[in-house]
């Protein structure tokens, strides 16, 4: 029996960066995105986010493509905001691109409360300065076009 771990930290914005997640209707959206992965035979360990981006931490299931279950992220939720366009009458989409960093099983619990405490952190920080030091951590280069 195959035994596998794929922890990810997946991060992605609104298309522009704009503001168009009120944070009254995030919880919904929040909800449904957990039925994404969890139909995904994925776990689902955390979710939060503010206005402009989400952050996810998830465990993928070995027989899913991340790219794939980003995909279905982004389309089902981008389907399910225009039935419900009264909670979201600012969305116009996700952003093309998306950032997803691994973590070891031990770190899980640290990424968990990090994605729990997203509203008092960007109090104090920007997103585009957030994302650029999870891609320094990750090895990545920055360029402003990830953020698109």
């Amino acid at each position: 029996m195959s035994a596998v771990t794929a922890i990810y930290h997946i991060v992605i914005n609104t298309h522009g960066r704009e503001m168009t997640l009120p944070l009254t209707s995030c919880d919904r959206l929040y909800h449904y995105i957990g039925s994404v992965v969890t139909n995904s035979q994925s776990t689902l360990y955390a979710i939060n986010g503010i206005e402009n981006h989400i952050h996810l931490l998830i465990n993928l299931h070995p027989s899913v493509r991340l790219s794939d279950l980003i995909r279905d992220i982004k389309l089902s939720t981008s389907q399910w905001i225009k039935q419900n366009r009264d909670a979201f009458p600012q969305f116009a989409g996700w952003g093309k691109e998306y950032g997803a960093f691994t973590y070891a099983l031990r770190d899980k619990e640290m990424v968990e409360n990090y994605i729990k405490r997203q509203r008092e952190h960007h109090q104090r920080e920007s997103f585009e300065n957030e994302y650029r030091k999870h891609l320094t951590n990750a090895g990545i280069e920055w360029n402003d076009y990830r953020l698109t």
